[in-house]
């Protein structure tokens, strides 16, 4: 099999989860007459050797890197005015690749994940403008490993590519790309909470049966997605609970093209007992890119399956954390255009410094198979050693 390194380009294997929307260790630099503006920030940077063994023996290999995480690094801004009973906000993130030497001379890829108004109150809160989506939101915000390293496989570019790992994308959930949105989020009810929104719509890339697109891709309507969470203590543990989904139907004004409509459930518990950590999380789609949320890498759609799975444990001692992971995903064609299984297990260690500062230790190994074939494609074992900034 050919190593296929164009597949997902650096603007768009920027494919990262996110932080939370407004970091709690976020430095306050103004704070008078109602109003407020603060800062977050996070930098860092990884040791990564990766060994890779394909298919074809000639593509076996070691490579060794220096590159960001599962994260790229930021800088985020915030802002909030309270007018009576509406309190407006406003954010604003800036993602940055530190691998811009690779052929990019010191062009560094800035990518504006988050920039969004709010208008809140005792009723919820609408925000308006582009951030993360719903549908698969809490998977990639609970994953263990978020401040890690994660697969890096290298039939979809990464081992050379400029930007970040893919962490458990792919393996486990797909990535929840940022987008133009209107989403109203309901107050929290005794732990529940509500969100639904509409999103600008995905581009199915809709092809006949001979594989060509004759006609024009549209969409009369936007996308919906939504999420539910719920979270409350039982036995002593901490509990979080969501369901998301969302849906779309593409159509083509070619004849013999036949539309395609993209529904997505995912789902997922996390358990906090002590020091004890235990997150298990799925979804089930249709019609979806098994990568990414709004089919970045523009594969031609079809009403084909895709499910995926991450189950995750992890037990701090003292300011250590360490961290179990297996996560797996089975396409139908969507993301590579051949029936594949994606497959990561992985163990990290964490060890904070301090509040701010954290040295992190991987290694992971990722597995692609060919299920058309009947052939393991790749297996890329990666050993990821950085360290983490963040406030």
């Amino acid at each position: 099999m050919n190593n296929n390194k164009t597949a997902y380009p650096l603007l768009t294997a920027l494919a990262a989860a996110m932080l939370s929307a407004q970091a709690s260790a976020a430095i306050t630099l103004y704070d008078q007459d109602d109003t407020s503006f603060s800062v977050d920030g996070y930098f860092n940077a990884f040791y990564v050797h990766n060994k890779v063994d394909h298919l074809d023996p000639d593509l076996d290999r070691n490579q060794s890197r220096v590159k960001m995480g599962f994260l790229p690094n930021y800088i985020g801004f915030n802002v909030d005015k309270k007018f009576d009973n509406l309190t407006l906000g406003g954010r604003s993130s800036f993602w940055v690749t530190i691998n811009d030497s690779e052929d990019n001379a010191t062009s560094t890829g800035i990518d504006v994940r988050q920039f969004y108004g709010t208008v809140s109150g005792s009723w919820g809160e609408v925000l308006f403008g582009k951030d993360f989506g719903l549908f698969g939101r809490s998977n990639i915000m609970l994953d263990e490993f978020l401040t890690a390293y994660g697969q890096s496989s290298d039939t979809l570019g990464l081992v050379d590519g400029g930007g970040v790992s893919f962490g458990n994308i792919g393996t486990g959930y797909p990535y929840p790309f940022p987008t133009s949105q209107i989403t109203y989020r309901s107050p929290v009810m005794n732990g529940f909470r509500a969100a639904v929104g509409i999103m600008d719509p995905v581009d199915g890339h809709l092809v006949d049966d001979n594989g060509v697109q004759t006609g024009k891709d549209y969409q009369d309507s936007p996308r919906f997605e939504s999420e539910l969470t719920y979270q409350f203590e039982l036995g002593g543990a901490q509990l979080h609970t969501w369901l998301n989904g969302m849906y779309q139907e593409a159509q083509n004004t070619g004849a013999g093209v036949d539309s395609v409509k993209s529904r997505g459930l995912g789902y997922g518990v996390q358990a906090r007992l002590g020091q004890l950590s235990l997150t298990g999380s799925g979804f089930d789609a249709e019609g979806i890119n098994p990568f990414f949320t709004n089919n970045a890498t523009q594969a031609t759609l079809r009403e084909s399956d895709s499910q995926g799975y991450l189950l995750q444990g992890s037990y701090t001692f003292n300011k250590t954390r360490l961290a179990l992971s297996y996560g797996k995903t089975r396409d139908d064609g969507n993301g590579l255009g051949y029936q594949a299984d994606f497959k990561t297990s992985g163990v990290g260690l964490f060890h904070s410094i301090n509040d701010n500062l954290t040295l992190v230790a991987e290694y992971n190994r990722f597995d692609l198979k060919n299920r058309d074939a009947g052939d393991r494609v790749e297996k890329t074992d990666t050993l990821a050693l950085g360290v983490a900034l963040g406030w």
